[in-house]
């Protein structure tokens, strides 16, 4: 009789040894499932410093004050390293670009949750874009939503980033969820006060030598001069790479020539590069292609960011073309402003209320903010000032452009952003 009870006992012990060696998903794959937000994800090419990387499309409110409403899929980037360390979260004000680990992600060896910013790429209803629902509010919302999520499974700090448009997103969640994160780390993030903020025009009226901003000048009247001969050249690359252009493309033309000069600053070119007035057209026109590629203004390419033209006229502001240096050579009236990239049809105001919101909280109460700047960048122009009654830190890069990160600054001023970060964190911080 107890041979026969044994049998069944022995075969369920088996049976359980068997379960013990079957292979486990991984432990973020786990967490992802026992997300409910989450509709699907998927393993892709993972960073070396990452043990897995997964794409994962959430469904998340349209309307996030009637949570019960409408959603859409929103797509987000998790690299998983280690429990043991922090959690940068890459907040980005754009499609996302890639899943591959940040500067600050490298420096605090880290886990990495990028989240795409709402209704760019695929990341926004099926069949149009509901344009009263992309404010920053909404947008901030969506990261809240997605780090509330992951934070019970991550305990070490955590701590979110993004560069310009990126980094005013970062700034604007940090404003309406503070306690989400520990640090924030805006890279090169303006912050605008109108659809056409003038202290552009003032800092490009200073900005580097008076020798260098009169070259920038000279270059841009030498292709206004020059336009019979240049027009042809630009409908030529415009009929190679099918580029579109709604507005025209002598229209076009004449923008980029005004659009050559913030672009010169934004991305740190050289002045000796700069071509004499009285130089062949080619040579004009070659260094004029380097510095400003013709697509800011082609149809396709605004039709991708028309999200952030919609945000820039409505909240986070924008600059605008000075047109007197160049009356003799533009039909304008008055400064030439970005209502143009609006979607067809739609008639927008800017609501001036809300970065002066984000001004006051940046001001009062935003503190562990760590501002990374370019001297020379033409958004620097704009530049967060976080005044005196916060702990936040301002650093500005010498003659640094919009590309600027922390490996670009000079050594003591490197190590001081190193400090900052290791007293905020209470960690180590890797400084290779």
């Amino acid at each position: 009789m107890k041979r026969f009870v044994l049998i069944p006992f022995v075969a369920l012990l088996f049976y359980l040894s068997l379960l013990a060696f079957q292979p486990q998903s991984p432990i973020a794959e786990q967490i992802l499932k026992s997300i409910p937000l989450v509709d699907s994800f998927k393993a892709i090419n993972n960073d070396p410093l990452f043990q897995s990387t997964y794409e994962v499309w959430f469904r998340v409110p349209l309307d996030h004050n009637n949570p019960d409403g409408d959603k859409f899929p929103l797509r987000a980037y998790y690299s998983h390293r280690s429990f043991t360390r922090p959690m940068v979260v890459v907040i980005d004000g754009y499609t996302m670009y890639t899943s591959r680990a940040n500067e600050l992600t490298r420096i605090l060896e880290a886990n990495q949750l990028t989240i795409e910013h709402r209704f760019f790429s695929k990341s926004r209803p099926k069949d149009s874009i509901p344009w009263k629902y992309l404010n920053i509010k909404q947008a901030a919302a969506d990261a809240h939503t997605v780090i509330s999520a992951f934070k019970p499974h991550y305990q070490n700090k955590w701590i979110s980033t993004g560069i310009s448009k990126s980094g005013q997103a970062t700034i604007f969640h940090r404003r309406f969820y503070p306690s989400d994160v520990d640090v924030s780390v805006p890279y090169v993030a303006p912050l605008n006060f109108s659809s056409e903020d003038k202290r552009v025009y003032e800092f490009l009226s200073k900005v580097s030598s008076a020798e260098c901003r009169k070259k920038i000048r000279d270059f841009q009247i030498a292709l206004f001069r020059n336009k019979e001969t240049l027009l042809p050249k630009l409908e030529g690359l415009a009929q190679k790479n099918n580029w579109q252009f709604t507005m025209g493309i002598n229209r076009a033309y004449d923008l980029s020539v005004l659009e050559y000069e913030f672009s010169f600053w934004q991305w740190g070119y050289s002045c000796n590069d700069i071509p004499a007035g009285n130089s062949q057209p080619s040579v004009l026109f070659e260094h004029w292609s380097q510095v400003n590629p013709f697509t800011f203004f082609e149809e396709k390419e605004i039709e991708r960011v028309r999200p952030f033209f919609y945000q820039a006229m409505t909240q986070i502001g924008m600059y605008g073309y000075n047109i007197e240096p160049f009356r003799n050579y533009l039909p304008d009236k008055k400064n030439i402003t970005f209502e143009f990239t609006l979607p067809k049809g739609l008639t927008v105001s800017f609501d001036s209320t809300v970065m002066l919101d984000v001004y006051q909280w940046v001001r009062d109460s935003g503190n562990y903010m760590l501002y990374i700047y370019g001297q020379n960048d033409a958004w620097s122009s704009t530049a967060v000032d976080p005044g005196t009654k916060t702990n936040a830190v301002k650093m500005v890069c010498p003659s640094g452009s919009h590309s600027t990160r922390i490996k670009d600054f000079p050594k003591p001023l490197r190590d001081s952003i190193y400090i900052t970060l290791e007293r905020w964190l209470e960690m180590p911080v890797s400084r290779k």
